[in-house]
């Protein structure tokens, strides 16, 4: 949902308000709130972040934070898994990690939720190509697909149960199909 202030606003302004929840997100001068997740989206960003962070974490390649507010290139967003190599993490002087990060994950995943606009979504991924980011997955959780996303490149289609799924080049190790990636949705 797009909400029109009385005036327009900057990206600092946006900054300085309380955060939402659910979360809204500053695009093109406007301030979009996302939709609270469901059933679904929420299932699939948990093992996801799960998922990725256990094979990915330990060995310090990189860390998947889920709902993450990432400001960059004039917008501040809050992608639903967003993943940073850890040389990228942002730190404080006693070395935890930063609260805020002001950089584009290098593997964005956006989950579809029902009624969600897939052009909006997918704006927000190309955001992130734009600047830096090396993967984007949009994953529609209805129709049982993904689209993959690579800088300068036309999406790749995935609908095949069978098929793998491609990590960005820093995550090789990294292994999951369609048929997995949906077979998460199923409680029994």
């Amino acid at each position: 949902m797009v909400q029109t202030p009385s005036k327009l606003i900057t990206l600092d302004e946006f900054l300085e308000l309380p955060e939402t929840k659910p979360a809204s997100e500053f695009i093109d001068g406007k301030i979009i709130t996302k939709p609270m997740p469901q059933g679904q989206h929420s299932r699939i960003q948990q093992k996801l972040t799960i998922t990725i962070n256990s094979i990915l974490e330990d060995s310090q390649i990189a860390l998947a934070l889920p709902e993450l507010r990432c400001t960059f290139g004039g917008r501040s967003i809050v992608p639903d898994v967003s993943v940073f190599i850890w040389d990228r993490l942002p730190t404080n002087t006693d070395g935890t990690i930063a609260n805020q990060f002001n950089a584009s994950p290098d593997w964005v995943i956006e989950i579809l939720s029902p009624g969600q606009s897939v052009t909006r979504v997918t704006g927000k991924i190309l955001h992130c190509l734009n600047h830096g980011s090396q993967l984007g997955w949009l994953i529609d959780p209805n129709e049982k697909l993904v689209l993959v996303y690579l800088p300068n490149q036309q999406p790749i289609f995935f609908e095949k149960i069978s098929e793998r799924l491609p990590p960005p080049e820093f995550a090789t190790e990294f292994n999951l199909t369609l048929e997995q990636l949906f077979s998460w949705l199923k409680v029994k």
